[in-house]
């Protein structure tokens, strides 16, 4: 984020803009809508601008610029187009003043966002002056996601809010009072034209308030690493989260999804380095709901592809907290497809195995050579520190040591790097990777990778 948000309350302020053309007039509709006093510095203006003038709508100065016109301003517009605009800029600045140049944005402290209205509601788009076109195309794009009476529903919640405040003490309480209006039927009656039903249902609402609230806990899947691969489901669950319990190997990006305000706490687990073992992770979880919070317990991947998913909602379920699954796309799957690695292939592959390099309590996790050597894929999770001992066991089952392999690094993100090579390779590909998470492909369609393994070296 190279810039930082936030929107100016410029009600009954003075704001200067220099320029008189369309440039001008553009910044000037948005100022004159948010209710700032402007004035206006130009030798001419154009016929908008002219009739808002006469319609004493803003205040007209032709004249020159000089840095005094700036003294009891909050704000300042230059929209000349000429190197007037560089003089407004410093002068501006050297007086602690925000200044905006229209289409300059190497001399602007702010840029002006696309905007969307909807009432009260107000949302803006900002691209840091880089692609004005692409957030006009954002702006249609939103638009059409939101109701038309968006802005009705946020003035019957202003109105009622200070009520609902002193009903309902418990802040909890309140917040899913608040969903309850928002996503039921006051909200459906505002959406239909029907505000005098949308009153009386958030009133009915009102009365029948619930004092206690039930925690509930979701064991949601982040998928592989890539945020577009989330589920519309887990980003509705991260959104309404009021804590979220992550692992280590969840991508920063798909955090900045989980709603501002939501506690946030690392449980990460990787090999040497686990910082919480799991009977204290189930013990949190329980702790939260029994707490009326609403919890997200959030994993890479899928919660139930070695994730330990299982024993929380075994756990949870055994204390009576409800609990909810919402699949993600397993890393095999994510990492596989990204990598060019199609896992079964009706000519190459005609069984899958996805299995664990890291087992409970010292388990052979190798017990699946066999499926290897019978020609379907294996696809080894948490199996780097074990590249050896998976090619030695393999050899040792019959499988050819020329068989295709594939190591995926931070599969489905940005920094993904893809190795292949062959069976007898294996340990020398390993040694490679190490940085980030390591998936291991085993079988002939592991062939596949290696032109997108070729492509990526090429471009280091």
């Amino acid at each position: 984020m190279q810039s930082f948000p936030g929107f100016l309350n410029l009600q009954d302020r003075a704001v200067l803009v220099v320029g008189g053309g369309e440039n001008a007039a553009r910044k000037i509709r948005l100022l004159a809508r948010a209710g700032a006093r402007v004035q206006v510095v130009a030798a001419d203006l154009n016929a908008e601008l002219s009739l808002a003038v006469a319609e004493g709508r803003i205040a007209h100065r032709a004249d020159t610029f000089s840095p005094a016109l700036l003294d009891g301003m909050r704000l300042v517009i230059a929209a000349t187009g000429e190197a007037t605009d560089e003089i407004v800029a410093a002068a501006a600045q050297a007086r602690g003043l925000l200044v905006n140049v229209v289409d300059r944005a190497d001399l602007s402290d702010f840029t002006v966002p696309a905007i969307i209205e909807r009432g009260d509601i107000t949302i803006g788009i900002s691209s840091n002056g880089t692609a004005p076109l692409l957030l006009g195309r954002i702006r249609a794009q939103i638009e059409a996601l939101l109701p038309a009476r968006l802005g009705d529903l946020a003035a019957l919640a202003g109105e009622f809010r200070g009520t609902v405040a002193r009903v309902i003490r418990d802040a909890a309480v309140r917040k899913r009072f608040w969903e309850r209006v928002f996503d039921g039927a006051v909200a459906a009656k505002i959406h239909a034209g029907d505000r005098s039903g949308a009153r009386s249902a958030l009133m009915a609402e009102l009365n029948a308030v619930q004092d206690t609230v039930s925690g509930h806990v979701q064991l949601v899947g982040a998928g592989p690493g890539d945020p577009d691969l989330l589920t519309i489901a887990a980003q509705r669950a991260l959104m309404d989260a009021d804590i979220v319990l992550y692992d280590a190997l969840v991508a920063p990006e798909i955090l900045d999804r989980v709603r501002r305000d939501a506690e946030r706490i690392l449980v990460g687990k990787r090999k040497g380095r686990h910082s919480v073992g799991q009977d204290e992770i189930n013990a949190q979880l329980a702790a939260h709901a029994a707490l009326g919070k609403r919890v997200v317990r959030l994993k890479a991947g899928d919660p139930f592809i070695f994730g330990r998913g299982g024993e929380e909602m075994d756990y949870l379920q055994a204390r009576g907290i409800a609990v909810s699954v919402i699949p993600g796309i397993t890393a095999a799957l994510g990492c596989a497809a990204t990598a060019g690695i199609p896992l079964t292939h009706r000519d190459l592959s005609h069984g899958l195995s996805l299995v664990s390099g890291q087992l409970k309590d010292g388990e052979d996790s190798l017990a699946w050579a066999d499926r290897a050597a019978a020609g379907e894929t294996v696809v080894v999770y948490m199996g780097l520190s074990q590249a050896t001992a998976i090619r030695d066991r393999l050899l040792g089952a019959g499988v050819a040591p020329t068989l295709p392999v594939a190591l995926i690094e931070n599969g489905t993100r940005r920094d993904q790097q893809v190795s292949a090579g062959q069976l007898y390779g294996l340990p020398a590909l390993a040694a490679q990777h190490g940085n980030g998470a390591v998936l291991l492909v085993i079988g002939n369609v592991a062939a596949y990778a290696q032109a997108t393994a070729t492509q990526q070296r090429r471009s280091a």
